[in-house]
């Protein structure tokens, strides 16, 4: 079976209930007492919203197609402000929305504000984050449930198969890594989840415009172009990523997709409230 057959198989796997998960107690490195700038995200958070049963069930006005976006973003919070805050005003728009939150697992960066966000508003939230770089990543308590696996390859594929979309926002090697290897599955028809880039103050507009120079060359189609919706607030990419009709399909059908699946039984998961 072919690594790409094994990840189709991973993307349509039912992800498992929210309510199905074990407790266990922290590693000693989560313990300790974050940092005072870590353990808040200030007062453009929002509050809590009431919840009808477990799994952070939070009420919404406005109802999503998407039961969970995954979210890649950056272990640092970026030199400007407009970063930070473009986080927080994406955990709230996926509260608004009664959308649950798939994300890296940490606590520092862009991806502490955005998972505060969300479970402060009441929603669930899942981080996917390797062993190995829990002690690096993760500060104080951690956000949610926290599901440790052995590897980077298990945490993309982890995250993919929860997710209905992906949204990155502003980051380095790693997020942009993520996000190229989820288009590229979109390109390869592995999955049809809309991918969304947002741009905050023109952050990816240099990547934006290598993708336009690749077409330009005859290196990426047009269609396959059209994969990447790129706006630059929260509150408009999810409507774009909603509205979103895949129509990129080179018909490829990836062989043995129902004996295999790439995702392993997770070593460990660590469930905190």
């Amino acid at each position: 079976m072919t690594p790409a057959a094994a990840v189709a198989v991973a993307l349509e796997a039912p992800a498992p209930s929210s309510a199905a998960r074990v407790g266990a107690p922290a590693p000693p490195s989560m313990s300790v007492a974050a940092a005072a700038q870590e353990t808040t995200v200030g007062a453009a958070m929002v509050a809590p919203t009431q919840s009808s049963g477990g799994g952070g069930g939070g009420c919404s006005e406005r109802r999503s197609r998407f039961r969970r976006i995954c979210v890649y973003c950056g272990s640092a919070k970026g030199n400007k402000h407009s970063y930070q805050d473009a986080a927080i005003d994406l955990g709230n728009q996926l509260v608004e929305r009664g959308i649950d939150l798939v994300y890296g697992g940490g606590s520092i960066g862009l991806m502490g504000l955005v998972s505060r966000a969300v479970h402060a508003g009441g929603r669930h939230v899942i981080g996917i984050i390797p062993k190995s770089l829990m002690p690096r990543e993760v500060t104080g308590d951690p956000v949610g449930e926290v599901r440790a696996v052995s590897g980077m390859h298990e945490r993309k594929a982890e995250m993919a198969r929860f997710a209905d979309a992906f949204i990155a926002l502003p980051g380095g090697y790693g997020t942009l890594e993520e996000l190229l290897e989820v288009i590229t599955w979109a390109q390869l028809g592995i999955h049809k989840k809309p991918v969304g880039l947002l741009n905050v103050d023109g952050f990816y507009d240099p990547l934006l415009s290598f993708i336009d120079l690749a077409v330009n060359e005859g290196f990426i189609t047009e269609e396959a172009r059209r994969i990447i919706i790129s706006v630059p607030t929260a509150k408009e990419l999810v409507v774009k990523l909603e509205d979103y009709v895949p129509e990129y399909d080179i018909g490829l059908v990836w062989e043995d997709q129902k004996q295999n699946s790439l995702v392993p039984e997770l070593e460990s998961r660590i469930t905190l409230s």
